[in-house]
């Protein structure tokens, strides 16, 4: 049996990519080792990046102005959503696709025999061998030395014990015990609904990354310090994944295909909105798009090469700036114009004792 369409992965890519297949009547295949397996990360998004065929039941908490402190406290002029995970997986509904447990071990493009051109493929680690009409892999990104990551390690806290907390989007505040001048990470504190709060430790970007029990250490200390006692039943999350790698191209989608935002690490956003375009077999990535993606990796790379008492400078002015520069940056994947401006106006903001060591590391030197 041959689908239109096979997808290799069962993340929140490849499971939003099958579901607007079957939308888009498709015959649709989805493979992966574990495709009953429930997702247990907390994934946020900007509101307005959010394609209008998302079931409202999969957003728990709408935020409309997060805050950051990075010199100071600053309120974004931007909604921010957090999603239910578990509502989330459940809308994307897969009745009508094919299923198979199994692990893809190759992928084989279209071939030609004599007169006839071959379908392309996927073998599986059962020997099994699928052909299809497309085959897309999002099957996510692997770790590796040369990848920078980021980490994070995080604590969910009844909002009875902290009802005074803000919504944190980003708080590099010294209150973790970390010195000044050791690498530095932020507070990320989001509602998860109505009763639980998220509190974050976050090692943005490393190569390596601050290791999850550093960070641990940190977010206990910040938060006795803030008062909020942990008892330690509650429950944890713990991250760890590449922040920039992928292919982009027309066979793969969502951090498989480049999706993750070196500056952010998000990518779940930028994968539910491109879907209908990705199942209509829309250029993805247009001379714009891929323009832009060299920039956020330059960008990355200016992130890894600051002093870390130097990164709250650096974020200080980010969100100073207006917020559709910011929305280009953060949003834009093929605004060039926007993206090019947004860099520009942050390059002339900071302090001329980071601009050369931005310009050199932007340029790769």
């Amino acid at each position: 049996m041959t689908s239109d369409l096979v997808v290799c992965g069962m993340g929140p890519a490849g499971r939003a990519l099958a579901h607007r297949a079957l939308a888009h009547g498709l015959s649709v295949t989805v493979i992966d080792p574990q495709p009953t397996r429930r997702w247990n990360a907390t994934y946020g998004a900007w509101a307005d990046e959010l394609p209008g065929w998302l079931q409202s039941t999969a957003i728990a908490v709408d935020v409309a102005r997060p805050v950051v402190w990075a010199l100071d406290r600053a309120e974004l002029d931007r909604r921010y959503v957090v999603f239910d995970t578990t509502r989330l997986q459940d809308s994307l509904d897969l009745t009508g696709a094919r299923v198979v447990r199994d692990r893809v071990t190759a992928i084989a493009p279209p071939s030609r025999s004599g007169s006839t051109l071959d379908l392309p493929s996927v073998r599986l680690a059962s020997g099994a061998v699928l052909p299809g009409g497309r085959i897309v892999d999002a099957r996510g990104l692997q770790r590796s030395p040369a990848l920078a990551e980021q980490t994070a390690f995080g604590v969910v806290v009844e909002r009875t014990r902290c009802a005074d907390s803000d919504t944190l989007f980003m708080d590099w505040r010294l209150d973790n015990g970390a010195a000044e001048d050791h690498p530095r990470s932020f507070l990320y504190a989001i509602p998860l609904d109505d009763d639980r709060m998220l509190f974050e430790e976050t090692c943005l970007a490393g190569r390596p990354a601050l290791g999850i029990g550093e960070l641990q250490e940190r977010l206990g200390h910040r938060l006795r310090s803030r008062g909020i006692e942990l008892t330690g039943d509650e429950e944890i999350e713990r991250v760890r994944f590449p922040v920039h790698g992928g292919r982009p191209g027309v066979g793969t989608f969502g951090a498989a295909g480049g999706f993750t935002h070196p500056a952010t690490g998000y990518s779940v956003a930028a994968a539910l909105r491109l879907t209908d375009a990705m199942v209509s077999g829309d250029s993805l990535w247009p001379a714009s798009a891929r323009a832009v993606h060299r920039l956020r990796l330059a960008g990355l790379r200016a992130l890894l090469a600051l002093p870390p008492a130097q990164l709250p400078v650096f974020f200080d002015a980010f969100f100073a700036l207006p917020v559709d520069r910011q929305r280009a940056y953060l949003s834009g994947r093929d605004d060039l114009r926007g993206t090019a401006a947004a860099m520009t106006a942050l390059f002339r903001a900071v302090p001329w004792r980071l601009r050369r060591t931005i310009a050199a590391a932007s340029m790769g030197l």
